[in-house]
């Protein structure tokens, strides 16, 4: 059974969707108005894999993930470049789904603008206004925190303390430093909407209870997104929602940890902040990190934690797919015989269990991945004894099934690599049959037995660095190296 650690409660507990056979999820999503960055991957990844499991595990879901294109950042990008707001929200909301389609993550059920919701924006509004829950000052309306008495509930911070240690502009019209705008008066040049407070556009917060509710209903399941959301936003967005209809919001709210760069937090300030399209562009990684391998890497640390992003780490990641995809190949390949089919069913039912329990247990994707390990080394020694055609099916068809619940193991082949497009933002992943070198002389038989021969020899002494760059070298002309499992190689072209 799913359990899941709610922010709102601040305990881990069983998932129980309001409705028993539909699961709703809001996810906020990304404001329109430059690249993703690999903190943004990881957001999206993670609630991408919950929404698989949930779905694996038998819930239809509706999965909703905003654009935020209206806000002051995507006003100041297009005033530097002398464009109107909406060129600029289109350019990077196009971005965003190139990113999210190499990355491998699915669009959601649906994508709602704040730019197409002005009217609930502005009902909900006034609904806070007329409780008593929201104020008016020449033109702007203000959330009025202290008539919200559960303000803090979600960030466990008490009003009092962020009124002493308020870090917000101050501004003398507001009755408390803590509230937030929900409507905000236009000046010149700025996009605008008319309301019955004059001409302006919404605050920020009021975007997401907006189209949560249209989309969702006034409760639902998962509230999810980046810790770094909690407060303020996720704590605005709880306290307007509730005001408004007097209704729990979110029933389970899950947030996943920040991204370091090489033990750093990731910042601008310190020159280690790396959008996606830079990680699989970047000159010395381009021939590296495909969409699987990053997925591979942000889904081998637990998701509430901290994620170290390194080269490091990237490299561990390719290493790690290179084993299952060798694995794959040697499925495909070997001769057919049944004497370890038994064995490689029992193998398989461990790992389903194992895999189960660690997504069971607050989608614990390292966890998963090491039952995939496991039965992965299975396998490879059950293959150098026998399989079956059918047992050999049914071993990839495992891997194949579990993987898609974390978005891996799905191509046919480890032979890959992505094309990026002359226009910006157009990228195209291309599949392609096994690499042949056609600008070198092909090796002689000889120079294979020899290269192989190096290479046994390597993995004898441990150097495996040296037996996989032998590995590399014979494949560029088109060589597959299949090792057994009493510690010889063979070979074929």
């Amino acid at each position: 059974m799913l359990t899941l650690f709610n922010t709102l409660t601040g305990r881990q507990e069983v998932f129980e969707p309001i409705e028993p056979k539909h699961v709703r999820m809001y996810v906020c999503g990304v404001t329109v108005y430059d690249y993703c960055h690999i903190g943004h991957a990881r957001s999206a990844l993670i609630f991408d894999v919950l929404r698989r499991y949930l779905e694996y595990s038998g819930y239809p879901v509706t999965f909703v993930k905003n654009f935020t294109d209206v806000d002051d950042k995507i006003i100041k990008r297009a005033n530097e470049q002398g464009i109107n707001c909406e060129t600029v929200t289109q350019k990077f909301i196009q971005a965003y789904h190139d990113d999210m389609a190499r990355l491998g993550v699915r669009p959601a059920s649906v994508e709602p603008k704040a730019t197409e919701h002005m009217g609930e924006i502005i009902e909900l509004t006034e609904t806070l206004l007329r409780k008593g829950l929201a104020y008016q000052v020449e033109g702007d309306v203000y959330f009025d925190v202290a008539q919200y008495p559960a303000y803090g509930a979600l960030s466990k911070r008490k009003l009092e303390d962020l009124q002493a240690g308020a870090r917000v502009e101050i501004d003398e019209r507001k009755h408390n430093p803590m509230d937030f705008a929900l409507w905000k008066k236009s000046r010149p040049g700025e996009p605008a909407w008319e309301s019955p407070w004059g001409h302006g556009r919404p605050g920020w917060h009021i975007e997401c209870s907006a189209m949560s509710i249209r989309h969702l209903g006034e409760t639902f399941d998962i509230h999810g997104g980046g810790m770094d959301l909690i407060f303020p936003h996720h704590e605005n967005e709880m306290a307007q929602s509730c005001g408004a209809t007097g209704q729990p919001f979110a029933k389970y709210w899950v947030h996943n940890g920040f991204v370091q760069i090489n033990k750093e937090k990731m910042s601008k300030s310190l020159d280690n902040f790396f959008t996606i399209r830079e990680i699989f562009e970047k000159s010395d990684w381009s021939e590296e990190v495909t969409g699987e391998i990053l997925r591979y890497f942000l889904l081998s640390t637990h998701y509430h934690g901290p994620l170290d992003f390194s080269d490091q780490a990237l490299k561990e990641a390719k290493n790690a797919l290179n084993g299952f995809y060798d694995l794959f190949g040697r499925l495909a390949e070997f001769e057919d015989t049944a004497r370890a089919d038994a064995e490689l069913d029992l193998a398989i039912s461990r790992c389903q269990t194992g895999f189960r329990a660690a997504m069971d247990d607050d989608l614990n994707t390292p966890a998963a991945i090491a039952a995939l390990q496991g039965l992965r080394s299975d396998v490879n020694k059950l293959v150098g004894v026998g399989l079956s055609t059918e047992g050999k099916k049914r071993g990839r068809q495992a891997f194949r099934a579990l993987g898609a619940v974390m978005g891996l193991f799905q191509l046919e082949r480890w032979d890959f690599n992505v094309r990026v497009e002359p226009k910006p933002a157009q990228i195209v992943l291309t599949t392609f049959a096994p690499t042949v070198a056609v600008a070198r002389k092909q090796m002689t038989d000889a120079e294979v037995d020899s290269q192989v021969a190096e290479r046994v020899e390597a993995k004898k002494r441990k150097d495996f660095k040296r037996a996989d760059e032998i590995r590399a070298e014979l494949k560029s002309f088109g060589i597959t190296v299949e090792d057994k499992p009493d510690g010889t190689s063979r070979w074929k072209r």
